[in-house]
């Protein structure tokens, strides 16, 4: 389940009728293959413009929070902020707000993002480095991507909450066992979701990229 999708930490490729990657982060090859490139903030395991250069092409566009504006150093960049709607590449997609309720690494002032991108008749939710907020409650998805490490995130049962709350088809963990939190986590995650959501580790399963 979920071939076409490969996960890192929080670097996810997904491959379709578009490719595109959210926050590639430590990409061992050069596959430069990336119509579209979602970041969702600054962090250096978020913004890693060594591993953009290996997924970049002629003609990729990159969207970012308008907070990385000065330094995004590409030709083609879209600038977005939470709770819009935008197409690029053909790709509808839309920025939910994401940020930390009672820990300081990711102040909801700074306007960072997650996304829900709508691609194959499949609409995909990478929340970003977020923890559980009344607008993540609210998003709708087919396949959710959740923080699950703690600390600067959600933690594996806050994650699995989130999940139950708005029922994708299929969550998966990520944001776990490098930065932060256990290896261990993902599978603890699969384990507390509710009948009729799927869970799919794919962080540690040979499809880091």
């Amino acid at each position: 389940m979920l071939d076409n999708i490969s996960v890192f930490h929080s670097s996810i490729r997904i491959v379709g009728s578009k490719t595109i990657y959210f926050d590639p982060y430590k990409v061992e090859e050069n596959h430069n293959d990336a119509d579209v490139i979602f970041v969702t903030h600054e962090h250096f395991d978020h913004y890693s413009p060594e591993d953009i250069d290996k997924v970049i092409k002629d003609d990729t566009i990159i969207v970012a929070p308008q907070s990385i504006a000065s330094k995004l150093d590409y030709e083609n960049v879209l600038l977005v902020d939470p709770e819009k709607e935008y197409e690029v590449c053909g790709i509808k997609f839309s920025t939910v707000w994401s940020y930390n309720v009672g820990k300081p690494f990711h102040p909801k002032k700074n306007c960072w993002v997650g996304y829900l991108v709508s691609l194959d008749d499949m609409i995909y939710y990478v929340a970003g480095d977020t923890d559980v907020t009344e607008e993540a409650k609210a998003v709708k998805c087919d396949v959710a991507m959740l923080p699950c490490g703690g600390f600067y995130t959600m933690n594996v049962k806050e994650a699995a909450s989130l999940a139950n709350i708005i029922k994708p088809k299929i969550a998966v963990p990520t944001h776990y066992g490098s930065v932060a939190g256990s290896k261990e986590d993902g599978d603890e995650f699969v384990s507390l979701l509710e009948d009729g959501i799927q869970g799919v580790v794919k962080i540690g399963d040979g499809s880091k990229f």
